[in-house]
Parts: C-alpha cells; sequence; structure tokens
C-alpha cells in the first residue's frame, strides 16, 4: 500500500507543530498543508485518510490533473482544502477560484488578473501576497518595502481578498537568517491587519525549517519530504 507509514509520520509532525507552538508563545492555529507535487493522485487520499484536510501542489496543470481524478473521491466528498502554493501564470488566473487558498500573489500583474476573476466570477480570490523578504533574485515576490503601498492598493480591489502573506527562507539559511525572514513576514502581515485586510494567515516553513517558523508564528505549514518521503 502507497504511503502506509503516512499516519505515523502526520502524528509525529504534529507532535513537532505543537512543541513548537508552544515554544514560540505565539499561541497561534497551525494548519498543515500536505505538499503532493509529483505524487500521484493516490498521494492526496493518503493525506485525507490520515486526517489532512488541505493540500498543496505547486503546478496549476498538475493540480487540476489530481482535482480531476479525484472529482468522485472520498477526499473530495469530505472537503479537501486545495492550495495552489507555486508560481502563477498570468493567463492560468482564470483557474484560481479552482483552489480554496493561493499562497502566491507575487507582482502586481497577477493582482489585476486575480482581481478581474473574482469580480467577474463573483466569488473574489482568497489570496495570501507573497513576499520576497530575504531579495532573493530567484525567488519571486514583493520587497517589505513594497508592503505598506500594497496593502492600500489591494483596498479598492473588489475581488481579491488578502487572508495574509507567505514566504520562504533561503535554504540552508543559518537560524539566524530564517528568524530575520519569518519574522519579517510576520510584520507585514501586521501591515496588511492595520490596512483592513483579514490577514490571518503566515504562510511559512517547508520541511527543513518548519519548527522556527512555527516559533515565529506561522499558522500555515507546507510539508512534503518530512510527509512524503524524498522525491525522485
Amino acid at each position: 500500500m502507497a504511503f502506509s507509514d503516512l499516519p505515523d509520520r502526520v502524528a509525529a509532525v504534529r507532535s513537532r507543530i505543537e512543541a513548537a507552538v508552544r515554544r514560540g508563545g505565539h499561541g497561534q492555529r497551525v494548519r498543515l498543508v500536505a505538499v503532493t507535487k509529483t505524487h500521484g493522485p493516490d498521494a492526496v487520499e493518503a493525506a485525507w485518510k490520515a486526517g489532512i484536510e488541505d493540500v498543496g501542489e505547486n503546478r496549476v496543470q498538475e493540480a487540476l490533473s489530481k482535482q480531476e481524478a479525484l472529482q468522485d473521491s472520498e477526499a473530495t466528498r469530505g472537503g479537501i482544502r486545495w492550495h495552489l502554493i507555486g508560481h502563477v501564470q498570468t493567463n492560468k488566473a482564470k483557474v484560481l477560484p479552482n483552489f480554496s487558498l493561493v499562497h502566491s500573489l507575487d507582482r502586481d500583474g497577477l493582482v489585476d488578473a486575480a482581481d478581474a476573476v473574482g469580480v467577474r466570477t463573483g466569488s473574489p480570490v482568497r489570496a495570501l501576497v507573497q513576499l520576497n523578504v530575504a531579495g532573493e533574485g530567484t525567488k519571486g515576490g514583493y520587497a517589505p518595502r513594497d508592503v505598506a503601498p500594497l496593502a492600500e492598493r489591494l483596498r479598492s480591489c473588489r475581488g481579491v481578498v488578502v487572508c495574509g502573506v507567505m514566504t520562504m527562507a533561503p535554504l540552508e539559511a543559518a537560524e539566524a537568517e530564517l528568524r530575520r525572514v519569518f519574522a519579517g513576514a510576520r510584520d507585514a502581515r501586521a501591515v496588511f491587519k492595520r490596512a483592513g485586510h483579514p490577514a490571518e494567515e503566515l504562510s511559512m516553513g517547508m520541511s527543513g525549517d518548519f519548527e522556527i517558523a512555527l516559533e515565529e508564528g506561522a499558522t500555515l505549514v507546507r510539508l512534503g519530504t518530512v510527509l512524503f518521503g524524498a522525491r525522485s
């Protein structure tokens, strides 16, 4: 049976999550997002059976294919929530309503496209603003200096609901740098909240750094390898 050890892995991860939240002292409610990219639909089904209600996909087409394959599944009938956590091309914004939460609102063009889709469908796109706190040239996202004007601009977007922010820390960064990046995202979320957005979510932390992210206040952790093993 595929992923037969997943329930045990999930239990171990949830224990680590609880311990990290206690250490951090923020008292936040945390949701575990199982990242199923490169795995088949069976990974989504296994996650659901292991008690995970949120799954994340990086690529739009891969996500849509899995959603179609699982349309009559126990997970879909139960209301599993799909998260889009990767880069989105502007011309694919029309599919954003297929997702409970889009983590990668990373540029003005996508903001405009998402807003238009939300207005046209009458169902605002629930999204997180992607931040590039570390200033990495290889990653997208807004710089911290852009947050305040963006928060004001988004107040006029009727087709987008800003639910919070997302960030990624540099791979293999030292603990001090991880904490700087995650704290920067937390500060940015506060800017959106002060501007009147319902920005409660803080999506940060992956398999290698999620415990530090939780100590810094993460409410959503995106975990793949620690749950499903290394990808081939």
